[in-house]
C-alpha cells in the first residue's frame, strides 16, 4: 500500500503559494529522514540544498539530536546545539532529489523560486520489504530492508 496524503495538521494558507513533494517507500533510513526533516523544517529551500550538498560532499555533518546512541562528536563547531552527527549520504541525496521535485511544482506553478521556504518536512516508516539470506544447511535469516515516506511542503516567503 503506497502513501498517498500528507500528515500536516495545520492549515497551510492559500494553497495557490504551497508545492508539494512526496516519496513513498524510499529506501532510506527513518531515523536520519528525521533528523534531516527537523534541520530543514523552517529554512530557505536554496540553504536547505546547499545544506545536503554540504553533507553528501563531508564538508559539514548531519546533526543527530535524538538517535545520538554510540555515535561520536565530530570536530568543528556545534552545529543545532549538537556535535554529533553522521555523513548518511543515500538519506541525503534521496531528500536532495524530494526538494528539487517541491522546487519544480512551485515552478508549474508559478512561484518564485528564490523565495520558497520549507513549511512542513515529514518522514514516517515505509513498508520494508524482505529477503531472505542463506545460512548454512538447514534455517535462514529473514531481512528487512529500511524504508520511509519523505513528504515536503514548500511556500512562497513574503
Amino acid at each position: 500500500m503506497s502513501k498517498k496524503n500528507y500528515n500536516v495538521q495545520f492549515s497551510l494558507g492559500n494553497e495557490k503559494k504551497t508545492a508539494k513533494a512526496i516519496a513513498a517507500n524510499a529506501p532510506v533510513s527513518l531515523k536520519y529522514s528525521t533528523e534531516i526533516a527537523r534541520e530543514i523544517k523552517g529554512k530557505r529551500l536554496e540553504w536547505a540544498v546547499s545544506f545536503l550538498q554540504d553533507i553528501a560532499l563531508k564538508k559539514r555533518h548531519l546533526p543527530l539530536r535524538r538517535y545520538i546512541k554510540e555515535v561520536p562528536h565530530r570536530k568543528g563547531n556545534a552545529i543545532s546545539h549538537s556535535k554529533t552527527g553522521r555523513y548518511p549520504k543515500r538519506c541525503v541525496l534521496k531528500w536532495m532529489e524530494l526538494l528539487k521535485q517541491a522546487k519544480a511544482n512551485a515552478d508549474y506553478k508559478g512561484l518564485n523560486a528564490e523565495s520558497l521556504m520549507v513549511i512542513h518536512a515529514f518522514a514516517s516508516k515505509g513498508v520494508g520489504r524482505t529477503s531472505h539470506q542463506t545460512q548454512g544447511k538447514i534455517s535462514g535469516k529473514m531481512r528487512v530492508r529500511k524504508a520511509a515516506h519523505l513528504e515536503v511542503i514548500v511556500r512562497e516567503a513574503a
